[in-house]
């Protein structure tokens, strides 16, 4: 069986002729989201081989990271490259994409790893909780059917990829005797990364090549993304991000569930500030 028979759904099942445009075309909040998202998991292939590296001798993780990982996040950029192209044709994906991969794929070095390989395990998980929550709140911001589908495929997509993650963070952990401090410290550095990397890159980008003429201007590029990260965050799930985030830390259930709901609350700030 070849490996893209056994993937849980693929390009070629999306319709994308039966885009509902008039419900999506006027959004330029979506526009700016799916297409930045497109970027980032676009460029999957790069970061996949720095964390193939970084496990050099873990055969088994190696084989899931550049067999199956890889594969999917690429259907992800391209599924969303697709359908950006289909509902915004004017725009010009592959010339967006080559600005933002030269100034992103400088930054996506070996050395933004975690020198533990079990904390940069659970720094993959927060990766993981940011994507699955992000085409949550996509999937719910929009009623277009074909966006729906396709956003709930890669939802499930990143769930399944933090499980997997998390097994084998449980591995390493046993292995390297790590406290909670240092995990959390690894959460709270990815966390940052996040928000400060690469949607804001992606973001950018985007909005470069969508208003030439005010590129470079902070202020004007600050007002378009605040108002896309505002319709974003009325959407994301704050419970099921909170609930992944605090996984790796291992709390006593009782705790864990003590500190949810206080937590639920900061999430979106976590992520989307």
């Amino acid at each position: 069986m070849s490996y893209t028979q056994s993937l849980p759904w693929t390009l070629e099942s999306i319709d994308f002729s039966r885009i509902d445009k008039a419900r999506v075309r006027h959004d330029e909040d979506l526009f700016f989201l799916l297409c930045s998202a497109s970027f980032v998991e676009s460029g999957s292939d790069l970061y996949t081989h720095n964390l193939v590296d970084h496990f050099a001798g873990d055969q088994e993780l190696q084989t899931w990271l550049s067999q199956h990982w890889e594969h999917e996040e690429l259907q992800h950029g391209r599924a969303l490259a697709a359908y950006v192209r289909a509902v915004w044709p004017e725009f010009d994906w592959d010339a967006g994409f080559k600005a933002f991969w030269d100034e992103y794929g400088a930054m996506c070095t070996s050395e933004q790893l975690e020198s533990s390989r079990g904390l940069e395990l659970a720094a993959r998980c927060v990766v993981e909780t940011g994507t699955a929550s992000l085409y949550r709140a996509l999937n719910d911001l929009t009623d277009e059917p074909v966006l729906k589908q396709l956003t709930s495929h890669i939802k499930s997509d990143e769930v399944r990829h933090y499980k997997h993650f998390y097994q084998h963070y449980r591995q390493y952990r046993e292995r390297e005797g790590f406290g909670r401090y240092k995990v959390f410290r690894a959460i709270l550095r990815r966390v940052n990364e996040i928000k400060s990397e690469d949607g804001d890159v992606a973001m950018r980008h985007v909005f470069n090549r969508c208003y030439p003429q005010h590129a470079g201007d902070d202020a004007e590029f600050r007002r378009v993304n605040t108002r896309a990260q505002a319709r974003l965050k009325r959407n994301i799930p704050a419970e099921m991000t909170v609930k992944m985030l605090l996984k790796p830390l291992d709390f006593p259930a009782r705790l864990q569930s003590a500190l949810e709901k206080p937590l639920a609350k900061l999430a979106e700030k976590l992520f989307l500030h």
